[in-house]
């Protein structure tokens, strides 16, 4: 502790100055230069994978069947449905009730009977319990993913694990 007896050592608090607390410039920019690497690198790694596509695509087809089939019962109409080039229809019902186009590139699907045997037409209603039925759809690119929704007739149709 610095005094002003004789012989002390002079104060040496005049004159000199504390240095500012606190963050340079440089010390900012690294850290935000890290920041957006780091957001960059999260960004890349939540990517949406083929897999979460193609199941993302089973679930919307599941309900979509299962909506067609409803309306088929309530109407008392035949409703079919199959693959076209463009995505697929609903025979029977009215255009445009429901869509028919798949949301992601690169799926197809192949209907076929509970016993694997390809079909060209799923047979949605109007009665209230119809054969087993089931869809597999396939993704493209390396590497092939497919799905498989199916119904035993009198349960909603639901993705199955393969």
């Amino acid at each position: 502790m610095p005094t002003s007896a004789a012989g002390s050592s002079p104060c040496r608090c005049i004159g000199s100055f504390r240095r500012a607390s606190g963050f340079t410039l440089l010390e900012l920019i690294v850290v935000i230069t890290i920041i957006a690497i780091a957001t960059a690198g999260l960004g890349f790694a939540m990517r949406d994978s083929g897999q979460s596509a193609l199941e993302r695509e089973a679930e919307r087809l599941a309900v979509l069947l299962d909506a067609a089939r409803a309306q088929s019962r309530a109407s008392g109409a035949t409703v079919r449905w199959r693959v076209t080039p463009e995505g697929f229809v609903f025979d029977g019902l009215p255009a445009d009730t429901l869509p028919g186009t798949w949301l992601g590139e690169g799926i197809s699907a192949q209907p076929s009977t509970a016993d694997g045997r390809t079909s060209n037409v799923l047979l949605l209603g109007p009665d209230p319990i119809i054969a087993a039925q089931q869809v597999v759809l396939t993704a493209e690119g390396p590497p092939a993913r497919s799905l498989r929704i199916a119904t035993d007739g009198l349960r909603p149709f639901a993705v199955v694990t393969p």
